[in-house]
């Protein structure tokens, strides 16, 4: 776990901001307040020292006489940079070998190294970012569809801080209340109306709620809906597969429990990710392999957020397969019935099933030809359907983060914990001990709550140039 000190944060730090490797260009970015002074020892061109923030400047970087590259430099002023300190952006040629020599070029003047995340942290100790915003950084560099990338975007331009924010207010506001009726304890005197004070925890709760069931949803976009194909061997779970990803991913043969293992591919679907799970057909297994696949498909099912759970209409009722799903441990999964090969049945076959699954499983239930690609944009559809539909919204704040998550649900416990107090009329003391805990939870988030190892875990995980 990385630890910084008081020293760290006033040296001044350079890193490569940009992907490791052959490139086009490649920036080096320093940070601290020697940062111009240091780039300006080395650049020959302008006078750094006397330019503007927010310019760019053309000229050479040299070590002694020794012309190293023709660079562009751009400086940010403190306090107008993502750091609030001075910083310095030098846009190189992307050559390894250039880029290593300009980086100890600036160690030896005097520069130290960036830790992971260095520049985040400081931005975060200075100011410039509350910690849920900090932590945004990171999930829009690592976000891989639109709907992380939106949900990212919006956390980092203050996202449900600000709501987190507005609430601790409330509370410090009341807590201080309390606080002083311990002051005044011997004169009896009440200066927090108990009333106010339940009606606001009550509305408190509710949006801690809302945003603690948004969890769900945003931890799935975040990493990708995870979407189980289940089903019988032979049923065409593996030819499904390859149909969603338009490739042969996964090997398709009559053989029926040619899937042994779990294959996983993600694609996204009108922005939002999907991690399709191919997974061993359930049956009674032949032989040690097989059964070990059959109950890794049991372990994803119960780790999924969807089941897509295929059958063959040729080989099985509707009412064996509702035998087979009442089987399978998927409480509070959603789960879509799909009857595969409807190009091997007639139009009367076709009417006839589509009719008695819909009876019995509503909109969950669908016949496609994965073969014929028939039917699986439909299919695609009802998968978008199913996550946009839930009671969260993407306009709305939504929680993607595990560490927000829990101090959410701290907070509300917490704040439960001072409703019952209230109603069996406790002591003040209790209260605003009780307060206090749920102002530090919700300050956890924002970051009005750390300590040195919370920030050395969150920002060791992001890259040396953020």
């Amino acid at each position: 776990m990385l630890h910084y000190s008081a020293t760290d944060l006033s040296d001044t730090i350079v890193a490569l901001s940009t992907p490791q490797g052959l490139g086009a260009i490649g920036v080096i970015r320093l940070s601290g307040n020697q940062a111009i002074t240091l780039c300006n020892e080395v650049f020959f061109g302008k006078d750094l020292t006397q330019q503007k923030t927010h310019t760019l400047h053309f000229g050479t970087l040299r070590d002694g006489t020794a012309i190293l590259d023709e660079v562009v430099v751009a400086l940010f002023c403190k306090p107008h940079s993502y750091t609030t300190d001075d910083v310095v952006e030098i846009s190189c040629h992307g050559s390894p070998y250039i880029l290593q020599e300009v980086i100890q070029l600036f160690i030896r003047k005097g520069a130290r190294l960036a830790k992971p995340g260095e520049f985040t942290m400081r931005a975060f100790l200075n100011g410039r970012m509350d910690l849920s915003q900090a932590e945004a950084v990171a999930d829009l560099i690592a976000s891989e569809s639109e709907s992380a990338h939106q949900i990212a975007m919006k956390q980092m331009r203050g996202g449900f801080s600000k709501q987190i924010s507005q609430l601790r207010q409330q509370l410090i506001d009341f807590a201080s209340l309390i606080e002083l009726e311990l002051d005044f304890g011997e004169e009896d005197v009440a200066f927090a109306d108990r009333t106010q004070l339940i009606t606001l925890i009550k509305e408190i709760r509710s949006l801690l709620q809302q945003l603690i069931h948004s969890f769900k949803l945003g931890n799935a976009l975040k990493n990708g809906i995870a979407t189980v194909i289940a089903g019988r061997p032979n049923a065409g779970k593996s030819t499904l597969l390859n149909a969603l990803l338009n490739e042969d991913r996964a090997i398709v043969s009559a053989i029926a429990g040619t899937t042994r293992d779990t294959i996983e591919e993600q694609i996204n679907l009108e922005g939002i990710p999907f991690r399709f799970i191919d997974t061993a057909g359930i049956r009674e297994a032949g032989d040690t392999i097989e059964a070990i696949g059959i109950k890794k498909t049991f372990e994803k099912i119960t780790q999924s957020s969807l089941v897509v759970y295929i059958f063959d209409p040729n080989e099985m009722s509707i009412k064996e397969v509702q035998t087979e799903l009442d089987k399978l441990d998927k409480s509070d999964i959603q789960t879509l019935v799909v009857g595969n090969k409807m190009d091997l049945l007639s139009e009367a076959q076709v009417k006839e099933i589509t009719t008695e699954g819909k009876t019995h499983f509503g909109n969950n239930f669908l016949l496609i030809s994965a073969t014929e690609v028939h039917n699986i944009e439909d299919l695609k559809q009802y998968l978008i359907q199913v996550t946009i539909s839930d009671k969260v919204q993407l306009e709305n704040p939504i929680v993607t983060n595990v560490r927000h998550f829990d101090a959410l649900e701290q907070a509300d416990a917490s704040l439960s914990t001072v409703l019952q107090n209230i109603e069996a009329d406790l002591s003040g003391e209790l209260l605003a001990l009780d307060i206090r805990q749920a102002l530090h939870h919700l300050g956890e988030i924002t970051g009005e709550v750390t300590t040195d190892d919370l920030l050395g875990n969150i920002f060791g995980k992001f890259c040396i140039g953020k």
